[in-house]
């Protein structure tokens, strides 16, 4: 299948034509896009003129269809997987990464580059900071990637690639079937009181989905699972919680011998291009720069974090006491016993909360407002844009003179063949040197609606929806001449920003005033509740905190540790979780790692290896950014304006942390995220 016939061309967008494609086309147009990428490269490399910033065009444009191709198949293949997308992302998972080495460690191809920076540098031939930016981060991916190398090492980095893209691309399709294994089949309906009728039916669902008589609750990607705050039935929320901690431990789902090789390939891969391990190889690539940066802040944070933790434990303690007398507290308690304190403290109940959290009004009235207020934006629906799930819809998203800006496809109910969570993709890039508009995804795994009924919202999953949707911000905003530099193609440890800031309007009291309707009457939601919803912001902060900094520091130990302290044997996995936790006083038993390792897709899937402390690292900018909209009034135009010129329009075009620094005059300053966090 070649280019013009993969892409559904839509005046004035381009994007994968979903309902075209099958699941025979895709390793097709793999093929081709590779081949026509590697073509107009080999041309570059062979050519024996003097080179131009011409070159720059030429080498992204010939990216261009390999780009739609990936970014349509994983976007389906998280979205509604099969067996057969699972066996073609086995064989196209190392292909790339052959791929990939076959350009970054072609000497022709550095050469050309080295000599056309010579030439710009010499006044030779001219070039704006874009085209600057591109070559000097081209040249450092170059040598990131081991161009360096003599031969035989670079025989043995593209050996090592190859490996680890079929080992994570195995951790990935294992995690999420493993997940949808462990769910727990329920037979009798009392053991499920508690949950609302709208739960009660999707668990009835579930079971019938799988063939079986009673209610199956299935699990979410997290340790924490959300279900436990509401189910009234101990030993139930035991299951629950045992199920979802000891997951990828087990055949045919255990996960721990692909971790322990994955993280010796990694480590093998680092010190090869000259690294002391894979944390420092990926620090080296952020705004971090240094795994010690990254430590001071996250060890910082942990020694004020599980004093909270100790605090809101005992406090559950003694409510224990006074409910079920001479029982001990335990994991699967604590969040059932938070929801009944934040019931009595804060007369907040998570069931009267969700009647004014319908997800259409909380999309429209909600999610879509906030960006009318802050960027001039509307959305408007677009039924004849097939997207890439039968439950897809479309929308284009047009500037405030009118003009179109990009289209958004939103996926939002769960489903057994979903990766869980939420996620952002971008299915085409914005570029002035395509003339593309901007066309990206919002993934949830929100509970599909009873007929006749709304989907109803929990507030993490209300805050969850604005944070994804500030990644679509992100892409949907972007100003940039090269696709490769646009959107969120920035360092890992910023991209997080952009979407962490836009989760502060769900809580903006203008906002919610809109949104936060009933979902029967369409009143809004009493000033009472409003109220208790503010001022619990931070009730439970030191269980947050803890469970994510742990998440946080495991990775940087898991990534950081020499050949001789990692574990030989599978068996001797949990003991290494237990003393990098104790080393940082972590090990808190009540509060396990938010992602123990044998189910922890971001740092042993493609993505987040390493950089996982991202988040933290971008909430210093987010929080920071906060207190500059309150500094300046808050959700106004003229501030959203200034924030999309400033950080969201540049994409990665240029170095993002001077970015930061002209948009606020000066360093972030993490005092605000401590405050936030109840550090201080």
């Amino acid at each position: 299948m070649l280019a013009e016939e993969f892409c559904l061309q839509l005046d004035p967008y381009r994007l994968p034509d979903f309902a075209r494609i099958t699941d025979e086309d895709w390793l097709t147009c793999f093929e081709s896009a590779m081949a026509s990428h590697l073509e107009v490269l080999e041309a570059i490399a062979a050519d024996q003129g003097e080179p131009t910033p011409d070159l720059i065009g030429q080498w992204e444009l010939a990216g261009v269809y390999l780009t739609d191709v990936c970014g349509g198949f994983w976007t389906l293949k998280d979205a509604d997987t099969n067996d057969r997308r699972d066996e073609i992302e086995g064989i196209i998972s190392p292909a790339l990464a052959r791929h990939h080495d076959l350009i970054l460690l072609d000497s022709r191809l550095y050469q050309r580059l080295v000599r056309l920076q010579e030439r710009i540098d010499a006044g030779e031939v001219s070039a704006d900071d874009q085209d600057r930016f591109w070559l000097s981060e081209q040249l450092r991916t170059f040598r990131r990637s081991g161009i360096l190398l003599s031969e035989a090492d670079k025989t043995a980095l593209k050996a090592l690639n190859e490996q680890i893209a079929e080992l994570e691309t195995a951790y990935s399709t294992t995690v999420v079937k493993g997940r949808g294994a462990a769910a727990i089949h329920v037979m009798q309906l009392e053991h499920l009181e508690g949950l609302s009728p709208d739960q009660v039916g999707q668990a009835r669902r579930a079971a019938e989905e799988r063939g079986l008589n009673g209610w199956v609750i299935e699990l979410v990607n997290t340790t924490r699972q959300p279900i436990l705050s509401l189910l009234n039935h101990r030993p139930t929320r035991q299951r629950v919680f045992e199920a979802s901690i000891s997951r990828g431990q087990d055949d045919p789902w255990d996960t721990r011998e692909t971790i322990l090789t994955l993280v010796r390939l990694r480590l093998k891969k680092a010190q090869l291009l000259g690294f002391e391990n894979y944390a420092a190889y990926v620090a080296d690539d952020g705004c971090a720069k240094t795994t010690q940066a990254i430590m001071a802040l996250l060890v910082k944070a942990a020694d004020a974090v599980v004093v909270n933790a100790r605090r809101e434990a005992d406090q559950l303690a003694s409510e224990l006491a006074q409910l079920l007398p001479g029982e001990t507290l335990q994991p699967w308690d604590w969040a059932w016993l938070a929801e009944k304190t934040r019931k009595t403290a804060y007369a907040l109940d998570e069931e009267a909360l969700s009647a004014y959290l319908g997800f259409e009004t909380v999309l429209t009235q909600g999610v879509f407002a906030a960006a009318t207020r802050l960027y001039g934006l509307s959305f408007h629906a677009r039924d004849d844009i097939a997207g890439y799930t039968d439950e897809c819809r479309t929308f284009e998203v047009r500037n405030e003179d009118g003009s179109p800006l990009g289209l958004l496809q939103l996926d939002p109910y769960s489903r057994r063949t979903k990766q869980g969570g939420a996620w952002m993709t971008s299915l085409t890039e914005q570029a002035h040197l395509t003339g593309d508009l901007p066309v990206v995804t919002n993934n949830c795994n929100q509970s599909r609606p009873s007929a006749g009924k709304p989907s109803l919202m929990t507030w993490d999953e209300v805050t969850t929806l604005f944070h994804e949707f500030g990644h679509d911000l992100h892409g949907l905003l972007a100003h940039t001449r090269y696709p490769s530099l646009s959107g969120t193609n920035t360092p890992r440890d910023f991209v997080e920003f952009p979407s962490q800031v836009n989760e502060m309007w769900a809580w903006e009291p203008s906002v919610i005033e809109t949104y936060a309707r009933h979902v029967d009457t369409g009143e809004p939601m009493p000033s009472h509740l409003v109220e208790a919803l503010l001022t619990a912001r931070h009730f439970g902060e030191g269980f947050d905190a803890c469970e994510t900094f742990a998440a946080m520091l495991l990775d940087q130990v898991w990534h950081q540790a020499s050949a001789e302290e990692l574990p030989e044997s599978v068996d001797q996995i949990d003991a290494f979780e237990k003393a990098a936790l104790a080393k940082y006083g972590l090990d808190f038993s009540l509060i396990p790692p938010r992602y123990r390792s044998c189910y922890f897709s971001h740092i042993w899937g493609p993505g987040y290896a390493a950089s996982y402390y991202g988040y933290l690292w971008a909430e210093v900018l987010d929080a920071d950014t906060v207190a500059w909209f309150e500094e300046n009034g808050g959700l106004t135009r003229e501030n959203g304006e200034f924030f999309r010129k400033a950080i969201l329009s540049i994409g990665g075009s240029e170095d993002v942390m001077e970015a930061y620094r002209r948009f606020r005059g000066t360093d972030p300053d993490p005092t605000y995220l401590f405050q936030r966090r109840g550090l201080a």
